[in-house]
């Protein structure tokens, strides 16, 4: 329980972080097709990295600090994936907005990732 507060805590502290980079980059977000917003939140133990796309859509990622193989293009590549597997969800005529994603290529996708990462 305590750490799922803590996660809790440190996703929402970086949803903070997301909008005031979204704000203070300003009319420069509407020019871009996609933002990686790169390290938003570092702890002593787990880094939180952001990705904010064309449509405000935001994707958070937490990684273990002992993680030093992971380089900052290769988070990049991530979020690019999980944005493309996001998109091919949202563009399923069959998903209603709003629902629970529950899509096989979506969760395997997601899977693929975090088995990459350990």
């Amino acid at each position: 329980m305590e750490n799922e507060l803590k996660f809790h805590y440190m996703v929402h502290t970086s949803l903070d972080v997301v909008d005031e980079k979204i704000s203070a980059m300003g009319k420069a977000l509407v020019d871009q097709r996609e933002l990686y917003l790169g390290l938003l939140y570092p702890t002593e133990d787990y880094k939180v990295y952001g990705y904010v796309t064309n449509s405000k859509v935001k994707f958070v990622m937490v990684v273990d600090s002992s993680n030093t193989a992971l380089r900052d293009n290769e988070i990049r590549s991530m979020f690019r994936k999980l944005h493309n597997s996001y998109t091919d969800v949202m563009c399923n005529p069959f998903y209603n907005p709003g629902d629970c994603i529950q899509s096989r290529a979506f969760d395997s996708m997601v899977t693929s990732m975090m088995i990459q990462v350990c």
